[in-house]
This record gives structure tokens, sequence and C-alpha cells, in this order.
């Protein structure tokens, strides 16, 4: 009996060793859109994954990175898998709004905190027992709502028209843009959609066109976001063009092209790192994420999108010192250690802001998450 249980606990360390993950590691789940229509932001957040540590606090840190290919079906079966089969400690993901609003139930039903890389505020608001395992590093989209609408009236615009995604990243655009416009007494003359997956806007195009407006906003995110813009260059639109922080990678860049120089919009910090003045207060860590993914991949080769997924990083690295303190990985005691670390974190620099979390607030970025930036010459300009 006692070699046939040696044998047994012999067979289980065995396998334990083969699937690389040990009883006392910790086990960080991903889930990014590293193809379909969103691959332009999955892809930098993929990569930045390979550069977070591989050890905090003494213990090692196993990262299991899947593909949800943009899809939200695929997103929840990521989630549940990365949870039951590879028994992760923490969820980082997704990408899109879609993707990671659909994975917010798997979270919550299993008591697996969640770090968001999407923008919709209603990933984490309003709080509630299945968002308080949930939180987010990207900008609300009323923050950069409101630089946005601020900066249009401040350049004279009066009128302007909206053209967004037909998914939560669309229409959680613009009910904040227009709370926004509102305080600055814009008004909204147009309010369009298209899909992601859109070869043409021609229709949505017309009737812009046709309401005249002084400015456009597009509400969209990756190269997706190139198409309507297009379409009202061809038009021969003359007005102000602005986009969302949705955009600020290199490939809208370049499947923009001479199309969207001029537009202005609202980035994180870390898009013009460089730039900013050394007393703002999220230059060093800002600057410290673009000579790490730099050296990996390449000068220019920086996105904002990869910068989320650093900041899931940055604060499950603040997170994990305070949750040793309470239980061991692997555990679901552990699981809501890190849950509590992570809402109790104060003034942890990103490459996007600063965060501090609250109960109420599982998102902890105030305003200096936030620059004005215009397209020039096929780069970045950051805007005083």
């Amino acid at each position: 009996m006692t070699k046939r249980l040696t044998l047994s606990a012999l067979a289980a360390a065995s396998l334990l060793a083969a699937s690389g993950l040990a009883l006392a590691d910790i086990n960080v789940g991903v889930t990014v859109s590293a193809t379909g229509p969103a691959a332009s932001l999955g892809i930098p957040e993929k990569n930045t994954i390979a550069l977070m540590p591989k050890e905090i606090a003494g213990e090692k840190i196993n990262y299991i990175v899947l593909d949800d290919a943009s899809d939200t079906t695929n997103g929840v079966s990521n989630t549940r898998k990365l949870i039951s089969e590879n028994k992760v400690d923490i969820v980082l993901g997704s990408s899109t709004s879609p993707v990671s609003l659909a994975m917010i139930d798997v979270a919550a039903e299993t008591k697996t905190p969640m770090i968001s890389m999407a923008a919709s505020a209603r990933i984490v608001e309003p709080m509630d027992d299945k968002r308080k395992w949930v939180f987010k590093t990207p900008q609300n989209d009323i923050m950069m709502s409101l630089a946005i609408a601020e900066h249009m009236a401040t350049s004279g615009a009066k009128t302007v028209a909206f053209i967004g995604f037909s998914d939560a990243y669309g229409e959680g655009w613009y009910g904040e843009f227009a709370k926004a416009a509102e305080l600055k007494k814009l008004k909204i003359v147009a309010n369009e959609r298209y899909s992601r997956t859109d070869t043409s806007v021609t229709g949505q195009v017309l009737k812009i066109m046709a309401a005249k407006p002084d400015a456009i906003l597009i509400a969209g995110s990756g190269t997706p976001a190139a198409l309507p813009q297009k379409a009202l260059k061809e038009r021969g639109f003359a007005g102000k063009y602005y986009q969302t922080h949705g955009v600020a990678n290199a490939d809208f860049l370049r499947v923009g092209g001479k199309d969207v120089e001029g537009t202005l919009l609202p980035a994180g910090p870390v898009l013009v790192a460089e730039q900013l003045p050394d007393s703002h207060p999220v230059k060093a860590s800002a600057v410290a994420y673009v000579k790490a993914y730099e050296a990996a991949h390449g000068k220019g080769s920086v996105s904002t999108f990869g910068a989320h997924g650093w900041d899931t990083g940055v604060l499950m690295a603040a997170a994990v010192p305070e949750a040793l303190k309470k239980a061991k990985p692997g555990t679901p005691e552990f699981r809501a250690a890190m849950r509590d670390a992570l809402e109790n974190l104060k003034e942890v620099p990103g490459a996007h802001g600063i965060f501090t979390m609250s109960p109420t607030d599982h998102l902890g970025l105030d305003q200096r998450a936030s620059v004005m930036v215009k397209i020039e010459n096929g780069t970045w300009k950051y805007q005083p």
C-alpha cells in the first residue's frame, strides 16, 4: 500500500512538473485579441506580457497566454479554461470592451480577480457584486471625452458629428461624449454607427456631410477606425477630425496614411513619453515602459495598447506582496486577497497614469492620465 502511494505521489509530481505549473507559483491567465479585427490592439499587448516580471516577492510567475481572436465567445471560453484547467490566480484581458464585458460573469462566478485592457467604463461601472472582481487600466471614456470636447470648444467648433462602432465601445463613447458636448455647448448634428468588419461607410458619411458639422469624432479603435476618416476625406470634409485613444498605435498611422494627418486625439502620456516635460508625474514610469518595449521590438514600436497591458502587470505586481501576507497562491483565499490588495492600491505609477483604487473606483486614474496629441508627418506630436 505504501509503495502504491509513493508511486502515485511520484506520478502526480511528474505531471505537475510536465505542466510547468508548481503549486507555489503564481499563475497568471491572459486572453488578448492577437488575431481578428482587434489584432492591432492585442499583438502589442501579447508582446508586452513577455516583458513582465517572472518573479514577484520571491514567487515565480507563470503566464498562460491565449488568443480570443477578437471574439466574445472565445474570450469567455478562454477565461473558463484558464481558471478551471490552468488554475490561474488572476486573469488579465481582454483587448476589447465587448470581450471584456462578456468575461465579467466568469470572473465573478469563480471569484477570480480580472484586470481588463479595454476602455469601456461599463467594465467597472456601476460597481456591483460582479464588478467587484474586475479592474481595468485604460482611461474611462468620460475622461477622454471631456478632453476632446474642451479642445473642440476652444478651437471654435459649434457643431459636431459622431460616428462610432456599433458595439459597446461606440455606444459607451457616444453616451459619455454627449455629456461632455452638452457641458461645452457643442451641438451633435449627426450620430452614426458602423461595424468593426465593415468595408464601406458610404451611407453614414453622406448623412454626416449633409449635416455640415464643424468637427467630427470617430469612436473606433485600431485600424478599423481609419475607414470613416478615409471616406470623409474622399468626400471632401475639411473640418477638424478627432479620434479616440483607441487608435494610438503605429498600425493606425500606417493604414490611415495621409488621410489621418492633422487628426487630434486624447491619449495616455506614454504615447509621447519622451516629449513630456520632466515635471510631468507620469514621465518616468512611461519612459520605463517605452525603453523596455523598444529594446525588444525596435524604435517607434510602442503603442498605448501594449502600455495598457503593461499597467495590468504593474497593478498585479503591486498587489502580490500584500496578498501573500494573507494566503498562498493557488487557493481561493489568495484570489480573494489579490482582489482586496488591488482595491487598496494607492499612487501606483504606471505607463498611462497614477493608479489609486477604492471600493467604488476600479480604474483609479485621474487627469494625469491624459494628454492631447496631434498626428503630424506620420507621427504623434504632444500638444501642451
